[in-house]
């Protein structure tokens, strides 16, 4: 069984709708290294689209019907719209449409497959599964919604029989994906523009672990958070083969916290009784310990030796927009992070404040999608006042309809700091300006967003740049 056994000769030469996207990009390159024809469009030129032209792929800026007429079959992100001049083209001549999740299962098929899932920590944790393979000797497959430090790259086909993905469950992509394995790193709300209730997510997260249980696989499921727990109830009363870990005694893989340092946390796993042995891990955050164990679990799962597992975990340096460190300029340190939801704010920041020293934090947010800000106005708020010093920005909710309340003022009017510490930023030029006015020698700037905020730490660079002697 080898990740390249999948025959795509049926689809013939294929055209990506959205192609930049972090997932469509991946899909791009593994269908390029399996021989297909591979063109694409986007709205925006970007550095994945450059890495794409670079292995022959055509892009282009822009959209039109006319990118259809020579593709056999469209392939669309779930950012698409109906009316896009492609899928409405490829609909009237009725070329074959595929959505990313059936595009990237059409990849996965003959492999071993492991899909990562759950709320938080998908890619981190299957950066650091698909980097401890590689420590182990494999060669596997990978489609993650980031790219790693060690290749620069957010995808790859390999020669080994595993195929590792990241696997979305805010479309229900998560279904699509025919696994043997599978890790659940935690169940929260959260995406129900798609799923409308929480019980309909957790109804999800179910039907995920008993289609693994029913091509004879097995979950990693984190039995410290709730969602997950309760997910180990059911899906174990349903018959599937469930492997917990966690820092709770009753996990199968227990942690055991032995400290932390400026690099991160150092800890023991223990296997029903048995030391597996100590981690020191590379990257900082007491939730990154919890995402290792996901990944160490798996692996022993998948047959590979628990030290070299190990011994790959602790050399994993991290992935873009994943606490992302862009410089230092005049003593000040400026990082990026993906962080979109509250929970992942709230790890993000106590990571920082284990590395940040004697140094003040200064963030900056902009939530993503009124839905989600309706939900967690107020614990979003909470969340940022783990920082010291707070900048909020409009949410960015290209397309959609503005929810009452769902706004930035309302989010920084929860958070919990004096009022000379938060500010609403309109303005999205000024928000630079705000960041270093507040910043001084020894302190952190953050930016924290799933959308286009990373170009803000870009700015903020610059600017210290043109002040440091200001701030010298």
């Amino acid at each position: 069984m080898t990740a390249e056994s999948a025959d795509l000769t049926a689809l013939g030469r294929v055209h990506i709708v959205g192609i930049g996207g972090a997932g469509m990009s991946g899909i791009a390159r593994i269908m390029v290294a399996r021989g297909v024809v591979v063109s694409g469009c986007d709205a925006k030129d970007s550095r994945r689209i450059a890495a794409l032209r670079a292995l022959g792929v055509d892009v282009s800026i822009g959209h039109s019907a006319d990118h259809v007429a020579a593709a056999d079959t469209l392939v669309v992100s779930t950012a698409i719209s109906a009316t896009s001049a492609e899928l409405v083209a490829a609909n009237a001549s009725q070329v074959p449409v595929l959505g990313r999740a059936a595009a990237l299962a059409a990849l996965m098929l003959g492999a071993r497959g492991v899909s990562v899932a759950g709320t938080h920590g998908k890619t981190t944790t299957t950066s650091m599964l698909t980097v401890a393979l590689q420590h182990c000797g494999a060669d596997p497959s990978f489609a993650i919604g980031s790219e790693l430090n060690e290749t620069g790259s957010n995808a790859y086909q390999g020669s080994g029989p595993d195929f590792v993905a990241e696997a979305d469950e805010s479309d229900g992509a998560f279904l699509a994906l025919p696994a043997f394995a599978g890790i659940v790193t935690n169940v929260e709300p959260d995406h129900l523009n798609y799923w409308g209730t929480f019980e309909a997510i957790e109804a999800a997260f179910l039907e995920f672990c008993a289609a693994i249980g029913g091509r004879g696989g097995f979950v990693t499921v984190c039995l410290d958070d709730p969602g997950g727990a309760r997910l180990v109830s059911a899906a174990r009363s349903a018959g599937v083969d469930i492997r917990t870990y966690g820092e709770t005694e009753a996990a199968d893989y227990r942690i055991e916290l032995l400290g932390v340092g400026e690099s991160g946390w150092r800890f023991d796993v223990w296997e029903r009784g048995v030391r597996l042995g100590e981690i020191q891990l590379g990257v900082p955050g007491r939730h990154n310990v919890l995402n290792a164990t996901a990944a160490l679990v798996t692996g022993i799962g998948l047959g590979y030796n628990a030290a070299d597992l190990r011994e790959g975990l602790a050399s994993f340096s991290g992935t873009r927009r994943r606490f992302d460190y862009k410089g230092s300029v005049a003593g000040v340190r400026v990082y990026d992070d993906y962080a979109h939801h509250p929970t992942e704010i709230a790890a993000t920041l106590r990571a920082m404040r284990e590395v940040c020293g004697d140094g003040r934090i200064v963030v900056a947010f902009q939530a993503h999608h009124y839905y989600r800000t309706a939900m967690f106005v107020k614990e979003f708020g909470e969340a940022l006042g783990l920082a010291d010093d707070v900048v909020v920005l409009e949410v960015f909710a290209p397309g959609e309809e503005a929810i009452p309340g769902a706004s930035g003022v309302a989010m920084a009017a929860h958070v919990p700091l004096p009022a000379d510490n938060v500010v609403f930023e309109p303005s999205w030029s000024r928000v630079a300006e705000q960041l270093v006015g507040r910043a001084r020698s020894g302190d952190v700037v953050m930016t924290l967003g799933a959308g286009d905020i990373a170009m803000i730490a870009t700015e903020v660079l610059e600017l210290l740049r043109s002040r440091e002697s200001d701030l010298s």
